[in-house]
């Protein structure tokens, strides 16, 4: 496909599954922008390679086996957004699979404070990397770099590690490499109930987590939120397109029994315009010691983190919590993410 230059505003006009066809390179994904880009098939792939990987950090010599794998690449981490786990995350990645890597994480200590233009300054970073792994508070804005370095010649795949509240498809991947390790003995992913709590209006991770569930059959969602943070009405119009049972409430100890796995979220208030979350009584939406006790005992919760208030610190000890479990799956599922974009995940199959 020929490719014109546009302006960020008209690039984000263009329809989502247009923008996606712009993502491949000889019939494989090339940057990672959105979680609609994942099949059923690609990640199975996906978990397994992260099964493997896990595996093979735990023998005597996997560790030097792994690095060897991608010592010739290096990747940028343009974090221009705050992170702690994500960026943590794909830097441990990087170190698995032998890549070395530059930071970006403060742009008035970048070139940006002359006058840069973004742009301009990641055309100058894909001369000297061969990944950038970015996160920007803008929507749509790694989609656009993508786009337009593509068109210079000097193309390299980028990885969006969030974006605004739009997209952030590896805490997707992720979530759902979780739910596949949790559910592998129950049956699978498909024809379980899920739960999604707290600010789903803005949540990022879980907008994008429940585009990729959809790739999965029978499923039942309760959606649990204050009435002015429920979900937006283009993914409530995706889940019914695909079939997916919706039950919308704001009462969190009704749904608890039904659940087969809890998604737990904060507020988003760093996108408040106004103070406007201050003015929500939160406390409806927490997990406590008194109504956990409403769960099925295999039920499963899920926190993308960073948490505040939402679930009791009492309740990491319970069996039933995964979300420190979550966390350091990304490491591995985003280290076969690597391996994937480099075509060299069926090295392991030599070790």
């Amino acid at each position: 496909m020929r490719l014109e230059i546009e302006t960020f505003e008209n690039f984000l006009k263009k329809p989502v599954k247009e923008r996606l066809s712009y993502y491949e390179k000889e019939e494989r994904l090339y940057h990672i922008m959105r979680s609609q880009q994942f099949s059923l098939e690609f990640m199975e792939k996906l978990f397994d390679t992260a099964d493997l990987i896990k595996f093979i950090t735990r023998k005597p010599n996997g560790v030097e086996f792994l690095h060897a794998l991608l010592k010739h690449k290096r990747a940028m981490l343009y974090f221009t957004q705050p992170s702690t786990r994500t960026f943590l995350s794909f830097l441990s990645a990087c170190q698995i699979v032998g890549m070395s890597g530059g930071e970006v994480r403060d742009p008035s200590l970048s070139s940006e404070i002359k006058g840069e233009t973004q742009e301009d300054g990641l055309r100058t970073i894909s001369s000297y990397f061969d990944l950038i792994i970015m996160r920007d508070s803008k929507a749509g804005f790694s989609e656009y770099m993508a786009y337009l370095l593509d068109l210079t010649g000097r193309s390299v795949p980028i990885i969006n590690g969030g974006s605004g509240k739009d997209q952030h498809p590896t805490q997707a991947l992720l979530d759902v490499y979780t739910l596949h390790r949790s559910f592998q003995d129950r049956g699978g992913i498909s024809g379980k109930t899920y739960g999604f709590v707290g600010d789903l209006l803005r949540g990022r991770a879980v907008r994008s987590v429940i585009y990729l569930l959809t790739r999965y059959s029978d499923l039942e969602m309760y959606i649990v939120a204050p009435p002015s943070l429920q979900i937006a009405p283009d993914l409530e119009e995706h889940l019914t397109e695909n079939n997916v049972k919706i039950h919308k409430t704001d009462q969190l100890d009704e749904v608890l029994p039904y659940l087969d796995s809890l998604y737990m979220t904060r507020v988003q208030d760093e996108y408040d315009l106004s103070g406007e979350s201050s003015i929500i009584d939160y406390s409806k939406f927490c997990l406590t010691p008194k109504n956990i006790g409403l769960m099925k005992k295999d039920a499963i919760i899920l926190h993308p983190l960073p948490r505040r208030k939402e679930i009791d610190p009492v309740l990491d000890s319970d069996p039933r919590a995964m979300y420190w479990r979550q966390l350091r799956n990304g490491m591995y599922i985003r280290a076969a993410l690597l391996l994937y974009l480099f075509k060299m995940e069926h090295r392991l199959v030599d070790y």
